[in-house]
C-alpha cells in the first residue's frame, strides 16, 4: 500500500510543474480569447465580447488571412525541400552510401544552432553590402550582386525559406538514416539478384518500408514550421510589409506590440486547430501497434 502511494507523491512534482508552465496558461489564454484583452487599456481584461475576436479574424481583418497564407506557401516549401534533401542525405550517409564521413562532418554546424541565431547569420550573410553570398554571388555571377536580398518581398521569403531548410536537415538526416537502417538488407539484395536498377529498388523496396518514418518526419517538420517564429523575427521581423509574417510573428506583433491580448489569444487558438490534427496524426503513427 505504501508503495501504491508513494509512485503517486513523486509524480505530483512533475504533474504541478506541467499544470503551472503549460496546461494552465493554455486554459488561461482561451479564456482571453472570449475577452477585450487590451493591455493598453485600465482593467485588463475589459470584459468578454464571446466569439467576437475570432468574427474579427475571419472576417474583418486581411492581415490575419494574408499569415495565413504566408505560413501555409511556408510551410508546405519548408517540408517538402528539407525532408527531400534529408532523404538524399540519408541515402548518402546509410551503411554503404557515399561519402559518409564527409556529410555527417558538414552536419554538426546546422545542428548545434539555435533558430535566432541562424536567423541572424543569414540576415547578415545576406546584407548587399557585406555579405557573405553577396560576395559569392558577386564573384560567379555578377548581376546578383548588390541586390537587396531581404527588401524584396519574394527574395526574403526565399532567404526564410532556405534559413529554416539549412537549419532542420540535419534532424531530419538523422532520423530518416535510422529509419533506412530498419529496412531488411535481404529485400534490398534480393531485388538487386533480381536485376532492378538503384531507382526501383529505392522506388519498389526501401521506400514502402521507409514511409512510415517518413510520415513521421513530414508530421512534425509541418508542425514546427506552422509555429515557426524566432528565426523569422531575427531574419526580417515580418517584412518588407507583411510578406514573411508567419502567424506566429502576427500573433505577436498583436499582442506585444499593440496590446491586443484578447485577440491574439483567439487567433493563436485558430492555429492550435491544424496542430491538433497533426498531432493526433503523429500519435498515430508513433504509438501504432503492430
Amino acid at each position: 500500500m505504501r508503495d501504491k502511494t508513494l509512485k503517486y507523491l513523486l509524480v505530483i512534482p512533475a504533474v504541478l510543474v506541467v499544470f503551472a508552465t503549460a496546461i494552465w496558461p493554455l486554459i488561461d489564454s482561451l479564456r482571453l480569447s472570449f475577452t477585450i484583452g487590451r493591455l493598453t487599456k485600465p482593467n485588463f481584461p475589459q470584459g468578454y465580447i464571446g466569439l467576437e475576436n475570432y468574427l474579427w479574424a475571419f472576417l474583418d481583418e486581411p492581415a490575419f488571412w494574408n499569415s495565413v497564407r504566408v505560413t501555409g506557401l511556408y510551410t508546405i516549401i519548408t517540408v517538402a525541400l528539407t525532408t527531400l534533401i534529408a532523404l538524399g542525405l540519408a541515402m548518402l550517409l546509410a551503411p554503404g552510401g557515399r561519402l559518409r564521413s564527409g556529410v555527417q562532418t558538414l552536419l554538426i554546424l546546422p545542428f548545434a544552432m539555435s533558430p535566432a541565431l541562424i536567423g541572424v547569420s543569414f540576415r547578415f550573410m545576406f546584407n548587399p553590402e557585406f555579405g557573405l553570398f553577396d560576395a559569392f554571388f558577386g564573384l560567379i555571377f555578377p548581376p546578383l550582386a548588390d541586390i537587396s536580398w531581404l527588401s524584396d518581398p519574394v527574395l526574403a521569403f526565399a532567404v526564410c525559406v532556405m534559413a529554416d531548410v539549412w537549419g532542420w536537415i540535419p534532424f531530419l538526416t538523422l532520423v530518416l538514416i535510422g529509419g533506412l537502417a530498419s529496412v531488411p538488407r535481404d529485400t534490398v539484395e534480393a531485388a538487386q539478384v533480381d536485376g532492378a536498377s538503384g531507382w526501383r529498388v529505392f522506388r519498389d523496396v526501401t521506400l514502402p518500408q521507409l514511409m512510415p518514418v517518413l510520415a513521421v518526419v513530414l508530421i512534425l517538420k509541418s508542425i514546427f514550421s506552422l509555429k515557426t517564429f524566432d528565426q523569422v523575427y531575427m531574419l526580417t521581423n515580418g517584412g518588407p510589409g507583411t510578406a514573411t509574417q508567419t502567424l506566429s510573428h502576427y500573433i505577436y506583433f498583436n499582442g506585444l506590440k499593440y496590446g491586443q491580448i484578447g485577440y491574439s489569444a483567439s487567433v493563436a487558438w485558430l492555429m492550435v486547430i491544424p496542430m491538433i490534427f497533426l498531432t493526433y496524426l503523429y500519435a498515430k503513427f508513433v504509438f501504432k501497434k503492430g
